[in-house]
Order: structure tokens, then sequence, then C-alpha cells
């Protein structure tokens, strides 16, 4: 198939390197599809209470996920490029760190509950046997380390094929338990289940393919090693899960399990083409670095023809999905949704600079920047967390959609205050008024 070509990027190699990320994003795109109809249908059947009560373990042990993979993974993929004899030794240290850090945040998890339960001015509702049970997904996604095994051998499709199994057994699972009509003990036990299906499918995979994790070794000076070259990338994922999730953790405690519920149907609506930033800069940005190498100038143009579409597919997204959210909501979901439909016209509006963001991101790596994107993606979390204390208490769940649209706007403009940046940002605003664009029509 003849993929369309994109202004200032050489066609050939950009259909070379988007052939071999398309099983990737074919899985992101299946897994999307699978989740976004489980999670409507689970929704509708719990209600917006019971909803919120199922998400909120979720949203809670989403930051120590984060801190107990401790940023291993894309640096085990680099490591694994580069010194592929060591497979076994490079994934059975990583599955040891990972698998101990998991053990280590379960108190952790287990204090911050009874902490926000103590501090909330709404009872969120949620039992501590509910955290229990899903604060094993730290431990079990310790062996997901294999899929940067696959991602070092380019084997996107291996990956893919266990995504996709894993979320079809699991939406069917959620289907069954509807149908049986199921209390929700039975769903928040199903979330566990999630993250085992996935583990044991990486597992069955790694098998197919000749290796066995019995061949794994633990190297204790490579331990300290990775913990050392990792840990920034694991404060990064950190402040990106608390960027990210805070919001809902304040809705519950404020607002209750009913108005998280309503919340989280938002969230995912809104955040469901996230996937698309993440899938078109890695299609993209080898070409935007080989003209690094060579010419300033293309470099610099190939940056914001990047921006400029980046734009293009946001701005297009949050004004279909601000005059459909109605609409939406009418069709998919039950009447003690309907106050989402407000909500998401609002928080649509945040992808601009999500996908801005991702862009831009990328920018930074590749010019060492990696300090700054660490601070950018702190004032971003900060700012989400000043602006939910002082408006979900105020305009409830409203308040937190503005505060998290405001929040990543700070953050991907925070580049415009420091001067070696600037420009960027100045490109980046330039894309969302699709300026060149306007130039292109207005040219005699």
């Amino acid at each position: 198939m003849k993929l369309p070509t994109l202004p200032g990027f050489d066609p050939q190699a950009f259909e070379k390197y988007f052939k071999n990320t398309g099983w990737l994003m074919m899985a992101r795109v299946g897994t999307l599809l699978v989740k976004m109809l489980t999670g409507i249908a689970v929704a509708n059947y719990l209600g917006s209470s019971g909803n919120g009560i199922l998400n909120f373990p979720l949203a809670l042990i989403t930051f120590f996920m984060a801190a107990s993979a401790l940023g291993l993974d894309s640096y085990i993929t680099r490591e694994l490029l580069q010194r592929p004899q060591s497979k076994n030794v490079l994934l059975g240290t990583a599955f040891a760190l990972r698998l101990s850090a998991g053990l280590i945040v379960l108190p952790l998890i287990y204090f911050t509950y009874f902490l926000i339960n103590g501090l909330s001015s709404a009872n969120p509702g949620v039992p501590f046997n509910f955290i229990a049970i899903v604060s094993f997904v730290c431990v079990i996604q310790s062996i997901n380390i294999i899929d940067s095994y696959f991602q070092s051998q380019v084997q996107g499709r291996k990956i893919m094929i266990v995504q996709v199994i894993a979320n079809i057994i699991s939406a069917l699972a959620k289907i069954i338990l509807i149908f049986l009509a199921a209390p929700i003990t039975w769903f928040i036990w199903a979330l566990l289940a999630d993250a085992a299906f996935l583990a044991i499918g990486y597992l069955w995979m790694y098998q197919k393919s000749n290796e066995s994790v019995f061949h794994w070794k633990f190297d204790k000076s490579l331990a300290k090693y990775l913990l050392k070259m990792a840990w920034p990338l694991a404060f990064s994922a950190i402040l990106v899960t608390l960027y990210m999730k805070i919001d809902q953790i304040m809705i519950s405690s404020y607002l209750g399990s009913s108005a998280l519920g309503i919340y989280s149907t938002v969230v995912s609506l809104s955040e469901s083409w996230y996937f698309i930033p993440v899938a078109t800069v890695s299609a993209l940005f080898p070409a935007i670095m080989n003209a690094r190498k060579h010419n300033e100038e293309r470099y610099q143009n190939r940056l914001q023809n990047l921006y400029d579409l980046m734009s293009f597919i946001s701005v297009g997204i949050a004004i279909i999905m601000t005059f459909a959210s109605p609409l939406i909501y009418r069709i998919l979901y039950k009447a003690d949704y309907a106050a989402g439909a407000e909500v998401l016209a609002i928080h649509i509006w945040a992808g601009i600079f999500v996908f801005l963001g991702s862009a831009s991101g990328q920018y930074l790596i590749a010019e060492g920047y990696t300090k700054l994107s660490l601070v950018r993606t702190a004032v971003g979390a900060l700012v989400n967390i000043i602006l939910n204390i002082w408006w979900i208490p105020i305009f409830g769940i409203k308040g937190a959609a503005w505060a998290s649209l405001i929040a990543y706007a700070v953050a991907t403009f925070y580049i415009v205050l420091i001067p070696r940046t600037r420009a960027q940002g100045i490109m980046m605003l330039k894309s969302i008024f699709q300026i060149n664009l306007i130039r292109k029509l207005i040219k005699p």
C-alpha cells in the first residue's frame, strides 16, 4: 500500500519507518477500540458511582506503577540494541529490579490510600480490599520487561499479537461479568486479571521465540548501573502520571465516587486520541534527526511541518468532539453520565498541547535538553495540582477539566521562557494558528 506523502519529508524514508512501526500502531488502535467499547459497557452497567469506585484504585496505583517500572523499559531496549549478546543478564537483572520495586511500593500504596481517606472532604467509598487487590498489578507488570526485548528485535508484530489477544480475553471476561450481573468486586479482580493476561501473553510469546526466562541471570553491578542510568526516566514517568492522574484522585477526594465515574468517561474519550502524536512522531522523527545532521534549515523546516501537522490534527479533533459531545453522551452513556458532555467539550482542547508536547519533547531529547523536559513536566504537574485544589471545590469536574487544559498549555509552552528554546515555542504558536497554511492560501 502506498502511504501518503508529507511536506518536507522524504517519502521513501517515511514509508520504510512507518511500516516498521505499523504493527505497534495497529496494536495501539486495536487495544484502544476494545478498551473503549468495553469501558463504555462497564460504565453503563456499574453506573457513575460504581464506575468511580472502579477507577479510583487504577488512578491511585498508576503513580506507583510508574515508580516500580524504574524507567527501565526504554533504557533496556537501548542496551539490548547495543549488546544483544547480554540479553539474559540484562533482562534478568531488569526483571529482578522491577519485581523488587513492585513489592516495595505495596505498603506505600496502602499508606497513601489511608492518607487520602483521612484528608478527603467526601468519602470516596472505595474499600481497602479493592486497593489491595489492584496493587498487585505493580508486581505482575515486572514481567512486561519482555516487551523491551521484542522492541529491540524490531518485532512489533509479536507485541501486537500479545496485546490484542490479552485485551480480547479481558473484554470477553468483563462482558461475561455484565451478563452474569456480577458485583463490583469481580470487576476489581478483573483489573488484576488484565495485568495477568498481558504478562502470561508476553511469557508465552517469549518462550515461543525459542527463548526462556529460566536463562535469565542477575548481576549486582549491572543492577547498580541500571538504577544509576535509568532514574531520570523513572522520575520523568512519575511526574507524567502525577500530571495526568492527580485530577482523578482529587475529584474522588472532594466530590466523591459518582463525580469521578463521570469524569473517568470524559478522560477515556478525550485521551483516546493520544496514541496519534506518539505514533506520528515515532514515524517522522528519524527523518527530522537525519536533517539535523546535514542541513539546519531543513531541520527547522521539518520541525515546523511536524508542529503544523500536530496542530491541524488536534484542532480538528477538538472542534469535532466539542460539537459532538452531547450526541456522544446521549448515544453511548446512561442518563446519569449526561454532565460529562460539557466537561468533554472543555477537556478535549487539552489534546492540542499534548500533541505539540509530544513533538517538542522529542526535540528537547534530540538537543540534549533532558533536564528542561523534566522541569516543564514538573511545572505542568504543579500548575495542575494548584488549580485542582482551587477549582474543583468551586466548579466541580468542569474545574478539573479547565485545570488540565491550562496545565498542559503551561507545560508545553514553558520552553518559550527559555532563551535557547524560545524559537521552538514560537514555531508551535504559529502552528496553532496555521500561519504557514494561511500564507500558502493567500499567496498569489
